[in-house]
């Protein structure tokens, strides 16, 4: 039986709900097996200059979102840095509600190029980056419901040491698919890669926007001025406390307009183990 002697909750989560599930499945899984805990996380650009390296007695639960039905490309780099060092991964994306695409298992992917053996895996729900409506205040407490049992399912698996590696997921195989491109009425192309919010009069200048943007683009010195570009998380827009942030192009509110009107089921989480 392989030894696990720390759980790792490692993840990228711009408005919270990533982290919410990787370190609820990482607690879990460390109050189950008794082992130490660690978390790290590598939203914000400072977080990504250390290079990610494990062990081979880790457990890491490992977290990102899904833009555009894959992981967030701008993390790529990144990712293929880290050294998994034949440590166990359960690798977890969330979705706001409309489909994870091939996100899972290019994340699985990921892991198991750089080292890390897949042995579960999780796509669970979480409130859009682009709206407050869609998947609103998820995950919640069904979701973390879910969570309970997909930590119990990874203990089960363990302690009757049949685990393997990698684990089966649902998602095309390399190469992937590519990115979810959203269409207008007429089935043409919405791009909305170089849309950036904008601030309005409610602007206290009190550069939380600045403070917990991923990608470092939003100038302290002037708030309402990028330097760099905008990944459209939701962080600056969803953690202003004057709501001062917001999107007016035509293209972008009509995706998220399209999204919220044709979407109101209650997506599910899948679990893999």
């Amino acid at each position: 039986m392989t030894i696990i002697n720390k759980i790792r909750a490692v993840y990228f989560s711009p408005t919270g709900t990533t982290r919410k599930i990787v370190t609820a499945t990482a607690k879990g899984l460390s109050r189950a097996l008794k082992t130490d805990l660690e978390e790290y996380d590598f939203t914000l650009p400072k977080a990504r200059t250390q290079a990610l390296r494990f062990m081979d007695s880790d457990l890491v639960v490992f977290g990102t979102p899904v833009y555009a039905g894959r992981v967030p490309n701008v993390l790529l780099p990144y990712l293929n840095t880290m050294q998994g060092n034949g440590a166990l991964a359960v690798p977890v994306v969330l979705f706001g509600n409309r489909d994870y695409d091939d996100a899972l298992i290019e994340l699985r992917d990921i892991l198991e190029n750089n080292g890390l053996h897949t042995i579960a895996a999780g796509a669970f729900v979480g409130e859009h980056s682009f709206s407050r409506i869609l998947a609103k205040d998820r995950p919640d407490m069904k979701d973390m419901d879910i969570v309970d049992e997909f930590v119990r399912k990874i203990c089960e698996k363990y302690k009757t040491d049949t685990l393997s590696h990698p684990i089966p997921v649902s998602g095309t195989p390399y190469p992937y698919r590519g990115y979810y491109t959203p269409r207008d009425r007429q089935g043409t192309p919405v791009d909305i890669r170089k849309v950036k919010p904008l601030t309005n009069d409610r602007c206290n200048d009190c550069k939380r926007c600045a403070k917990v943007c991923p990608m470092g683009s939003i100038s302290y010195e002037n708030v309402r001025e990028f330097t760099g570009i905008c990944i459209k998380c939701g962080a600056c827009i969803k953690k202003c406390p004057k709501q001062a942030k917001y999107y007016e192009d035509a293209g972008y509110l009509y995706h998220q307009h399209e999204l919220e009107e044709g979407l109101t089921r209650r997506a599910e989480n899948t679990l893999f183990i």
